[in-house]
């Protein structure tokens, strides 16, 4: 049995289909948070980590609590960006119980896990560094699907000319598309990393990025 390293469903019951009060479902979706964060502390208890690994885990999944329901409280102005914002955080939750064995940074103006930025063309900066001289490339979320994303508005990541090659230390551009964005929308994507040696894929770890457009 083993954690997944990305979370690569969404929220299953149809809860906001039933309501159409922004309000309560904001109060809906952050007990939600609350809940499912309980699942993710019990494959931590599963993995039996050495104290200080055990501790950061469990830190990453109180933290990313605290500000999903912050973003979801103070953000979201929609249902659709409740959901946007509920599901990066269940996101979250997953990497971080999986755990962060590699260097990965993914930045947009300046800013990881979460940020904001104008509509537009938005530059996004992946970094990342492999372990024992590995080197890393661009990896793929999920089968044939590059990158995870999901927005209240038409955005997606340009996948045109991706450097398909391996990095001694990776440092790129992504261009995320958001030109028919407005403010106050939001967007949350994720990028995957792997660590290669010898054209073996050794590790793979996916880091997610929220943007709220202002």
């Amino acid at each position: 049995m083993a954690m997944p390293m990305d979370f690569d469903g969404m929220r299953t019951d149809d809860a906001s289909l039933r309501t159409d009060n922004v309000d309560d479902y904001r109060r809906t979706c952050m007990d939600f948070i609350e809940d499912i964060s309980h699942d993710y502390e019990a494959w931590v208890d599963y993995y039996k980590l050495p104290e200080d690994e055990d501790k950061r885990r469990r830190v990453g999944i109180c933290a990313t609590i605290t500000r999903t329901n912050d973003w979801i409280a103070k953000v979201a102005q929609s249902i659709k960006a409740v959901d946007v914002v509920m599901n990066d955080g269940i996101q979250k939750m997953a990497e971080a119980t999986a755990g962060k064995p590699l260097e990965i940074g993914v930045f947009v103006n300046h800013k990881s896990g979460y940020t904001e930025t104008s509509p537009g063309v938005i530059d996004v900066n992946v970094k990342g560094a492999g372990r024992e001289g590995r080197k890393m490339k661009l990896g793929f979320h999920f089968k044939d699907d590059r990158f995870r994303i999901e927005s209240t508005c038409d955005a997606y990541l340009d996948e045109e000319n991706l450097p398909d090659k391996e990095f001694d230390i990776l440092d790129i551009h992504l261009k995320l598309h958001a030109e028919n964005a407005k403010p106050r929308d939001v967007i949350s994507f994720t990028v995957t990393l792997s660590e290669v040696e010898n054209d073996v894929e050794i590790d793979r770890r996916g880091v997610s990025t929220i943007v709220h457009l202002v």
